[in-house]
Formats: structure tokens, sequence, C-alpha cells
């Protein structure tokens, strides 16, 4: 554990460092509330040197006009301070209001480019915490936090110096407290550093289970999981507490002591500072201005102490905010990519293996076949075969782990990443719908795309007669994850989504799974011609019967391995596990 800490806590000081060194992109931001600031600490020094002339010069010499003068100098200090003190609570805000800003952009982007690998391994709430509560330490840090931290070092540091010209014997017993808050401060952040990455960590598995009945609540509640949810909840909810509770026991560990000294101080300059007015060495108006510098100069000593906790909690914020920024993106564009813009149908896989990212065992092992110009390919196989691991392979979803995908005779690694994955429509097994309109999902890839246009692909997909019967028509708002709609509904919504990009190739990975077959053959019909006419081949994860003995060929996977490959009456002929799947699907089918 010893050695834990030792790693993370330098690790969250280095990314608070980058946190700060962001800051440059707000440089006159943040040099108004430098400038807000050091006023505001000379308008505090003057103001006990007014009370000190104040009680010496007009109190103790009776004389009114020095007393008034001293007064009204009071309140222009005050207004001074009040005004100074906005400035650098306005400047300093605006300037991590921008830092915030460019932060929840920076992970956001990187987020659009992490490999889907990446993707694979992360939790979803994880990367929202991040997004979200990470984000938001960060941005408190540098509007709240690190303005008391600088005011208090400067406070102190001026003071300090002012209480030195004052009475040297008196201010050096005053300014003991100041290192002894700092060892206390050190102390705290060593040893309680980790503990607040974990405040961070378990909120992040408490959002997990949030997200995961938000999304699932249909299952939750068929299945009568309610109660054994809530549980869950609170349990993660119990943990979360527990270790909150840890951050105030040790915060209790500290600050008692802190206020202890500062008591003490304040002791010691009564019954020092007072022998000394006795002896005619200090006077009451000095007195009266040294502990009101004492007040001063405890007080940043404070303001250091309740800033300890949010620094330490910014600390590791930081840190899991720039793992996501700083995490590789394994999928991109070779040095020297080249455009993909046009294709004549030769996709080909070279003895291609891969393994997912963390996966015992390969998801395909030496794959090889090539296809020809406007061939429709089917690809059969048994549930966690490989056939969708194929798929992902030729956008470069992932990169192979030995052997090559090649398109007319180039691998799919020089093209760049942009050009080849907008020549390649897919349907994935899987339909994700947008907050919007009907007609906005159709034409997510192409948004300024004519409503004649929308409308055609719909045509295609089966889906306008539908559309065209609600109220709203194609400006019909889609429910979050397109509740409310089907699932076969939202496949043929997916699918003319798909058509209506520029696609070169096309990718139908069990596209129409949840459509009857009587619909899944018209979707079939329609997609012929197209094919024909865009596509320079065609993919289908095949689930149909129909579907297969459409195909030209039809690539066999069983175990990641391609066992055979022909047509419907080839393979009818001299595959027996091709015979198993196809009466496998006969039995599976309604009546």
């Amino acid at each position: 554990m010893t050695q834990q800490l030792e790693a993370s806590e330098p690790s969250s000081m280095r990314s608070l460092q980058r946190v700060l060194k962001s800051l440059r992109a707000y440089r006159w931001l943040s040099l108004g509330a430098i400038a807000s600031l050091l006023l505001l600490t000379v308008a505090n020094a003057a103001t006990p040197q007014l009370f000190r002339w104040g009680i010496d010069q007009g109190i103790a010499k009776k004389d009114l006009q020095v007393v008034l003068y001293g007064a009204g100098a009071m309140v222009i200090a005050a207004i001074a301070r009040g005004l100074f003190n906005f400035g650098q609570s306005f400047w300093a805000e605006a300037a991590s209001q921008g830092v915030a800003y460019d932060l929840r952009n920076k992970i956001f982007s990187k987020i659009q480019n992490l490999s889907f690998s990446y993707h694979d391994q992360s939790q979803t709430s994880q990367l929202l915490t991040r997004v979200t509560s990470d984000i938001e330490q960060v941005r408190t840090f540098l509007g709240t936090s690190l303005v008391q931290v600088v005011s208090s070092i400067v406070t102190l540091l001026a003071i300090a110096i002012v209480l030195l010209l004052m009475n040297w014997q008196l201010a050096i017993i005053t300014l003991t407290v100041v290192p002894a808050a700092g060892w206390l401060l050190a102390q705290f952040f060593t040893q309680n550093g980790d503990l607040f990455r974990q405040v961070q960590e378990q909120l992040s598995d408490l959002n997990a289970v949030l997200q995961e009945n938000l999304v699932g609540i249909r299952v939750v509640k068929a299945f009568v999981r309610e109660t054994t949810e809530a549980q869950r909840y609170t349990d993660l909810n119990q943990v979360l507490v527990r270790t909150n509770m840890k951050t105030i026991r040790a915060i209790r560990n500290t600050f008692p002591l802190i206020f202890l000294l500062s008591n003490l101080v304040t002791l010691v300059v009564f019954g020092y500072g007072g022998s000394e007015v006795i002896q005619g060495q200090f006077s009451i108006g000095e007195l009266v201005a040294f502990n009101s510098y004492l007040l001063l100069i405890l007080q940043p000593v404070l303001l250091l102490g309740f800033a300890a906790p949010a620094i330490a909690q910014a600390a590791a914020s930081a840190e899991r905010i720039y793992e996501v920024v700083d995490a590789e993106i394994e999928i991109r564009d070779r040095p020297h990519a080249i455009p993909f813009k046009s294709c004549s149908g030769r996709i080909t896989f070279e003895h291609v293996s891969f393994r997912y990212p963390g996966a015992p065992t390969e998801a395909l092992k030496a794959v090889s076949f090539e296809t020809k110009p406007k061939e429709l390919i089917a690809v059969l196989g048994m549930t966690g075969s490989g056939k969708s691991t194929i798929m992902n392979l030729i956008p470069r979803f992932y990169d192979v782990t030995a052997g090559s995908v090649r398109i007319d005779g180039r691998d799919v690694r020089d093209f760049t990443l942009a050009s080849l994955r907008s020549q390649i429509g897919i349907v994935f097994q899987e339909t994700t719908l947008f907050s919007g309109t009907l007609r906005e999902n159709i034409a997510y890839a192409k948004a300024h795309a004519s409503l004649e246009e929308v409308i055609d692909v719909a045509k295609t997909a089966q889906i306008h007669d539908f559309i065209t019967s609600l109220p709203q028509g194609y400006e019909t708002l889609v429910g979050e994850r397109g509740v409310g709609l089907s699932g076969g509904q939202k496949q043929r919504i997916a699918i003319a989504r798909t058509l209506l990009t520029n696609y070169s190739i096309l990718i139908l990975d069990d596209s129409t799974s949840a459509v009857d077959a009587q619909t899944a053959a018209q979707i079939q019909a329609a997609l012929d011609d197209l094919m024909q006419q865009k596509a320079c081949t065609t993919f289908v994860v095949a689930q149909r019967i129909s579907t297969v003995q459409n195909a030209d060929r039809i690539f066999l996977i069983d175990k990641g391995r391609l066992v055979a490959q022909g047509n419907h009456e080839q393979l009818m002929s001299t595959s027996p596990l091709y015979g198993a799947i196809l009466e496998s699907q006969v039995k599976r089918s309604p009546a």
C-alpha cells in the first residue's frame, strides 16, 4: 500500500501541474486575477496601519480630525478590498471555466477517436464520471482553491515582512505557526492522496449501477429484480459513504491541530505584546495593528488547511482525466496514408488472425479468402464463431493480429481512416438511434440530405409507410435509445441510414434479425438492386435461409476458422456443419 501511495502521489501532482499549465491559454484572465489578488493584499496590509494611526495619533491624542480621516480612509480601504476580492474571484472563475471547457472538449474528442478495443475494456460510467465530476473538481480547484492558496502565500509573505518591521521578536514567535501548519498539511497530502482517488473510483462504480438500471429498467421489472438492484445500489452507496467518512476523519486528525496552534499564538501575542505596552516598548495602536495582522496571518493558514482536501481531490481527478487524454489511440492513420477513392470489388484476407485485447484465445485463426466484383458474400456460423469479427476488420475498427486485409491489393492500413470508413456502409447487429427526429436519424451521416433522398432510402428499408402513419411523420421525435419503436422498426431505420451514405462496400451484420420474414424478403429484394448499382462487394452476416440461398458465395466460419466456402448447393452436398446450421434455423423459424 505504501508503494502504491508513493507511486500515485507524484503522478497526481504532475497531472495537477499540467492543469496549471493549461492556464496559459487564459493568461489575460489569470493576470487579471493575480493583479486583483496583489491589490487586495495591499489593501489588507494597509488596513491595520490605518487602525494604528487612528488610535495613536487620533484617539490617544484626542484629535478628532485624525479619527475622521482614519475612518474615511478605512471606508475607502474596505471598498477597495470588496472590489479587488470580487475581481480576483471573477477573473479566476472565468479562467477556470475556460480550462474546464477545453478539458471537456479534449476528453470528448479523445473518446471519439479512441479505438474499439479501449471502449471494450472501459466502463461507460467511468468515462462519464471523468467528463463530469472529475472535471468539475479541477474547475473548482482552479476557480476557488488555487486562488485561496496563492492569496494565502502572498498574504503570508507580505504580512510577515510587515510584522518583522514592526517587532521582530514578536514576529518570529508569531510566524512559528506557519512551518508547523505547513508540515501538518504536507503530512495530510502524503497520507491521504490515494484516498481521494478512491472516492472518485467508487463514485464511478455507483454511477455504473445507476446507468445499467436506467438502460435496463425493463429487464429489471420483467424479472422482478427491483429489490435486488436497490440493495446492490445501497451496498455500493454505503462503501462510498464509508470512504468519504475516512476523508473526513483524515481532515479531523489534521485541522484541529492547526486551529490549536493558531489559538496558542494568539495567547502569546496577547501576553508578550501586552507586557511590551506596559513597559512602553509598544503603543496600544501598534498592539491593535499587530493583533489585526495576526488575524490576517492566521486566516491564510486556515485557508490553506481548508484548501488541502480540495487540492488532493483535484489532483486525483486530474490524474484520472489525463489517463483518458493520454490513452493511446491504437487505430490511427499511418504516415503517408492515402485516401480510399474507389473499389473494384476485390477484398482479400491473407492469413488473418485476430485476438481481442485481454481475450485468452484468438477470435480468428489464419482466415484467407478473396471476393470478386459485385459479389454478395454471406457469412454463416454458430454464435461466437467470428462472423462479426471479420466485418469489424474491414473498416479497421480493429487491426489484425497477424496477416493483412486488402482492398484491390492494398492493405486497409495504407488508407486514411476517414476515407476508408466513409466508403463502407455498415448496419450493425445492435441498433443505436440518437435523440432527434426520425429524419435526423436517417440522415445522420448525410445531414444535408433532402427529404426526397430520405424518403427514397426509407422506402427501400420498408419503413416509409410506418413513418408516414405517424402524426408528425419524418419530424417525429425519437425517444431515448429509440424507446417507443419496435426492434424491427429500429433496424429498418438503421438500414435506411446506411443506404443514404456514399458506400462502395456494404456490410449488413445480421441487419434484418428483428423483422418478420416477409418484410426481410422485401428489404432483401430492394437491396439486391442497390448492391448491383452501388456496392462493389456486399457482406451479409446471414441468419435466414433465403439470404443464404441468394448469396453468390457463402463463407462458413467455425471457431474462428474459415472451414468451407461455396454456394448453397455446393455446401449442402459437402459440409455437414452447413446442413446442421440450416436445420437449426428451420427449427427456430416460426410456423
